[in-house]
């Protein structure tokens, strides 16, 4: 009996370690994704900025902006 008890609680831990491990790894994918996101959406205002720039050089070189 008290072999079988024993048993079962190592299965219970190693089921526990596995469930723990596993949150771990998906807290790190979120914080990935959540990293790439904001990455993404700097690059796309540093392009709309850029873009901006080149319109209004555009218009002072064509007078359009006087």
């Amino acid at each position: 009996m008290e072999q079988s008890q024993n048993t079962g609680f190592q299965a219970g831990q190693a089921t526990g370690q596995a469930q723990e491990k596993s949150s771990q790894m998906m807290d790190k994918a979120n914080n990935a994704a959540q990293s790439a996101k904001e990455s993404c959406q700097q690059a796309g205002q540093q392009m709309q900025d850029k873009a901006q720039g080149a319109a209004d050089a555009a218009k002072n070189a064509v007078g359009i902006n006087k």
